[in-house]
């Protein structure tokens, strides 16, 4: 008798054990991404990534006016109940203020080894990965090859007054680049070449693709872009030409920048986060993303590309610390926002 009551007890426990079971919430097959780079772009490799694995994505994408600014405040801002798990970044500068701010968390992947060191993080809180460069876009209608600019630093010269189109540098890559410059020349001769651009009547706009349609359509002759958004135009068969500037051997190098993916401190689905993560720092997604029509540059010798591509080694980078970089982007912010008041 005592053995048939203990079995039904079991019976009874495992059955209220199911119920309970049952009733819990479980963690759901998905993954949160927030990411800056332009949906266009973006969301197919997403959704590749959701077909391989069967993990449900939930993507966040940028405003265009706010670029990444905006989702590093929303992280910062939701920093005590994370609601991401990864960060995909179109540029470097703000993963680390997001880093310095302690909302990352390390993680190393193995797809990352053969990714160069200077764009990895040591401690493993952001790799780096499929570059973009800040060039100058011209409309070949309105330039003759001859008057083309060299650097950046000729943009403030009469000739080219009321001429040349910025995206607001408070935002995105613009934002990254004036950083870099505040960092590798130091605030007066960065200052002033930003004011000097100002006198000059360097034309504002709301973001990089503003800036490369107002070039495309003959608005303005020429202006600063990214390398993705003037392959664009290249694609769409527009009456542009690229500069990569500062090529020389005595001048600073053009702003190369990587997109970076982090995993978020306490994410809601870690595990997930983290074959996202793997996933993104593929091979297979750089070349993915080097033959899209953001035409971005893998930084490993071996993925495949199109020819039109310029090889990473090919281009004269800045020599820039990212860490000096980040650490003036608020510093930056505050000189550029009294220079372009709106």
């Amino acid at each position: 008798m005592k053995t048939i009551n203990s079995f039904f007890k079991k019976l009874i426990f495992i059955f209220w054990l199911t119920i309970l079971i049952s009733c819990s919430p479980q963690p759901k097959n998905e993954v949160i991404i927030y990411t800056s780079l332009d949906q266009v772009y973006s969301e197919p490799i997403l959704q590749d990534f959701e077909k391989k694995t069967g993990i449900k994505v939930r993507a966040v994408y940028d405003v265009e006016s706010t670029k990444t600014t905006g989702l590093v405040n929303r992280l910062i801002a939701e920093k005590s109940h994370p609601q991401a798990d990864v960060f995909w970044n179109s540029e470097i500068a703000r993963t680390l203020v997001l880093k310095n701010q302690k909302i990352l968390t390390p993680y190393f992947s193995d797809n990352a080894r053969e990714i160069p060191q200077q764009f990895k993080d040591r401690e493993g809180y952001w790799t780096g990965f499929s570059v973009r460069a800040r060039v100058l876009i011209y409309n070949k209608q309105l330039l003759k090859e001859t008057d083309l600019p060299q650097s950046i630093f000729e943009l403030t010269q009469p000739k080219w007054k009321g001429k040349v189109t910025l995206a607001y540098p408070l935002f995105g890559t613009t934002s990254a680049q004036a950083a870099s410059l505040f960092a590798s020349m130091g605030d007066e001769a960065a200052e002033k070449f930003f004011r000097d651009l100002k006198s000059n009547n360097v034309i504002i706009v709301d973001g990089n693709t503003t800036s490369r349609d107002m070039v495309q359509n003959g608005t303005a002759p020429i202006g600063f872009t990214d390398s993705d958004d003037a392959h664009v135009a290249l694609m769409n068969q527009k009456p542009v030409g690229i500069i990569y500037p500062d090529q020389g051997s005595d001048q600073i190098g053009t702003f190369v920048y990587p997109n970076t993916v982090s995993l978020i401190k306490n994410a809601p689905h870690p595990d997930n986060g983290k074959k996202l993560i793997d996933y993104l720092l593929s091979k297979d997604v750089e070349s993915k993303l080097a033959f899209a029509d953001c035409a971005q540059i893998p930084l490993r010798d071996d993925v495949k590309k199109p020819d039109s591509i310029r090889s990473y080694q090919h281009i004269k980078s800045m020599s820039i610390n990212y860490k000096a970089v980040a650490d003036k982007i608020e510093h930056t912010n505050k000189i550029l926002q009294e220079i372009f008041v709106r």
